[in-house]
This record gives structure tokens, sequence and C-alpha cells, in this order.
């Protein structure tokens, strides 16, 4: 009886493990065809690799391409003051920094009328950065026009 619950004990281990582990996490449920990325990030940035890797296990198909991303920014009409270090395309959307998985899922599940969102700079604690969160994430929504307004908290 000893050797069965001991048995039974490391196969419900390694089982849980495998799950854990395999890095994948459930569908998100998005709309079809929203599952490819491309990350455009500087050859030389950390985080840009970790935020990839991050998306990658949301079970995004991440296409990552080392580019110069001023000129990025300015193909893609990035306010200057919305930038960060680097932006991924999600079908007719960019997204700009370390976007948290609760606004990239809003923005391609209502599909608003914008060119993109954004979080400036590099917030500790956001997805594929160090440290501990500073409070609340503020994602901003940049008009086909360029102006900004506030998209989400999280």
């Amino acid at each position: 009886m000893g050797k069965l619950v001991y048995f039974s004990f490391f196969a419900l281990i390694l089982i849980g493990s495998l799950f854990y582990f395999s890095g994948k996490q459930p569908a998100l449920n998005l709309p079809e065809g929203t599952e490819k990325v491309t990350l455009f990030k500087s050859a030389s940035c950390g985080c840009c690799g970790a935020y990839s890797s991050w998306l990658g296990r949301k079970g995004f198909d991440v296409g990552i391409v080392n580019t110069d991303m001023a000129s990025v920014h300015r193909k893609y009409g990035v306010p200057e003051d919305m930038t960060s270090c680097h932006m991924a395309i999600y079908g007719n959307y960019f997204v700009e920094g370390h976007i948290p998985i609760e606004a990239i899922k809003k923005l391609l599940v209502e599909k608003p009328d914008i060119k993109g969102i954004a979080m400036p700079g590099m917030p500790s604690g956001s997805p594929g950065m160090p440290g501990a969160k500073d409070g609340q994430f503020i994602i901003y929504a940049v008009a086909k026009d360029g102006s900004t307004y506030e998209f989400m908290r999280v």
C-alpha cells in the first residue's frame, strides 16, 4: 500500500510539472488570426527578448525583427512621447512597450478605430521587466490623427 501511495504522489507531481513547465498557457479566445505577432526591437535590448518570450508563453506566435526603432516609430505613427524599446504588430494595430495581456486582449476583441496602444517607458514589474509593480500601468490609445487618450489602467 505504501508503494502505491508513493507512486501515485510521484505521478501527480510529474503530470502537474509537465503542465506548469510546458510554457504555453491556455488559448486566450482571441479573434482568429490575431495570434501572429511581429515584434520590432533593437538588437541590443535584453528586455525585448524577455517580452517576446512572455508573449510566446501567452500563446502568441512571435516573429522578431531587429531594427532601428526610430524608423519603425515614424512608419507606424507612434508619437515621440509614447515610445518604448519595442513595438509589436497585431493585424492592423501597433502595441508599443511592455503592455500587459489585459490591454492586448481588450484591443483585439473590441477592435477600436485607432492606430494602436502604448505604454511609454519601461515600467518596473511590467511584462518582460524586472522589479515590483509600482502602481497601476496606464495604457494609452493612439488615435488615427496621432492624438492620445487613456485606453485603460491595469
